[in-house]
């Protein structure tokens, strides 16, 4: 079964058919909310959104274990997360869709494993390709199927969070090699990583970053939102071709 975790601008898919709404108990805290299962289709589907239904959880409060867990214990498979961020990269314009495939951690003082030493000991997992080559492949191929255009590949800077980045602070992400910078990637792809689930993103690019194009002279969050809502068409659209795809 496909989980969708929506992000800033998709707190629910409005082609799902909705089955039920399961709160799950976790050994970790409550999970953003429940987990809404339906059908997208024909294809069962189960639906989380990461700040809460109401977008009332900030980045750095999401309990990023509880939601991961909660969606494990329902025997789900394979997870796409879908996320804002700003575009650091010169052709991350407003509105472009990138399915990237690397990550650059800056992100601190979360919970970020279940592998704590009290509870399951000293474990090491192999992140060096953070997301599962084969799902995002699924997602390429679904926005193709869709025709919609995306970038393949990308790498995104996860920050901490709730507030945007400083124009230096960006020029040090650049300098890093990061193409784009969001505050949800992480640790919930490692997580995912943890508990064997195949996880990818896909991230819409809601502005450029901070000194960059149009935020140049700063960011206009006044306009994020509507560029949200016209790239989340598309994103939906990118779903339900993903969606029959996990099903085949």
């Amino acid at each position: 079964m496909l989980a969708i975790i929506g992000g800033s601008g998709l707190t629910q898919l409005s082609t799902m058919e909705v089955t039920r709404r399961l709160v799950v108990r976790t050994p970790y805290g409550e999970p953003s909310g429940a987990l809404t299962f339906g059908r997208i289709h024909d294809r069962e589907v189960v639906f989380l959104a990461r700040h809460g239904y109401g977008h009332t959880i900030p980045p750095h409060d999401v309990n990023y274990r509880a939601n991961i867990w909660a969606l494990h214990s329902q025997q789900v498979r394979n997870v796409v997360s879908v996320a804002s961020v700003g575009g650091i990269r010169a052709d991350l314009a407003p509105g472009t869709i990138v399915v990237p495939d690397q990550i650059i951690d800056y992100t601190h003082g979360r919970a970020f494993t279940f592998y704590n030493a009290s509870e399951r000991g000293v474990t090491h997992i192999d992140f060096t390709h953070p997301y599962c080559e084969q799902l995002r492949q699924r997602c390429l191929r679904a926005a193709q199927l869709a025709g919609e255009a995306v970038i393949a590949g990308g790498v995104y800077a996860a920050t901490q969070g709730p507030r945007l980045e400083t124009a230096a602070e960006i020029n040090r992400l650049e300098r890093d090699g990061a193409e784009m910078v969001g505050m949800t990637g992480m640790p919930e792809a490692a997580l995912a990583r943890e508990v064997g689930l195949c996880y990818a993103a896909i991230a819409v690019v809601a502005n450029h970053a901070a000194g960059r194009g149009t935020s140049a002279g700063g960011v206009h969050l006044e306009e994020v939102h509507a560029v949200l809502q016209a790239a989340m068409s598309k994103v939906k659209n990118i779903l339900e071709r993903l969606v029959a795809l996990d099903g085949d």
